[in-house]
């Protein structure tokens, strides 16, 4: 099992990445993890420098929130981080980002349909969008919850976007891979109306790419 101090690490790791790779700016967005076996949750602190901080500058808190460790409060998203790991066990890791591409589509409330092999490999679908929510109490996680279906990302109209993993590093090749194909699909659709792919092709590639892509441990 690893310690607290390692998934701190991992959070940490996965907060640098979103800045790193250009999906946020200033303050905005950040990443968590879960340990399960303990009931903690580890996320950015709020409203501070990513490139500043630090594994030991994490926001430590249990499943209500309520903060165990770190000098620093914890980022105001952290509800909705809080409501999606108590209701889907299967995720480990959260990203949340305001990235440029994938947060034009949020802005028209539209999906990304599985226009790219690349979407049908890494989401199997169309990358989902749910209405514009509050953030009042736990509507923003209730509404993610009720339209993110199994794909590993969804946009928040007028918002953003969260994705998903089994780990912190899971979840930012998800939000990485989302704002990669989100600039596609935005440049391809300034230049014609692009074709989803069928639905047989969809499930061929993304089965494909989680049965035989990359390397075996």
């Amino acid at each position: 099992m690893a310690t607290l101090e390692q998934l701190c690490k991992e959070v940490w790791e996965a907060n640098l990445g979103i800045y790193r790779g250009g999906l946020v700016t200033m303050h905005s967005g950040n990443a968590s993890g879960i340990d399960r076996q303990r009931g903690l949750v580890v996320i950015k602190p709020s409203g501070m420098d990513y490139e500043k901080l630090r594994p030991a500058d994490m926001a430590v808190t249990d499943l209500e929130g309520r903060k165990v460790k770190g000098r620093w409060k914890p980022s105001v998203d952290l509800p909705h981080h809080l409501y999606i790991y108590k209701h889907r066990a299967d995720i480990g890791g959260i990203v949340h980002t305001h990235s440029n591409y994938a947060t034009s589509f949020a802005l028209l409330g539209r999906p990304i349909p599985a226009y790219l092999t690349a979407i049908a490999d890494e989401f199997g679908n169309q990358i989902p969008c749910m209405p514009y929510t509050d953030n009042e109490g736990d509507h923003i996680g209730e509404t993610m919850l009720k339209y993110m279906g199994n794909a590993p990302a969804i946009l928040l109209a007028h918002h953003g976007a969260f994705a998903f993993g089994a780990t912190p590093k899971a979840a930012l090749k998800a939000a990485v891979m989302l704002e990669d194909v989100a600039k596609t699909c935005h440049l391809a659709l300034l230049l014609g109306k692009p074709r989803p792919l069928p639905a047989r092709e969809v499930r061929r590639w993304y089965d494909r790419y989680h049965t035989t892509y990359g390397q075996k441990q």
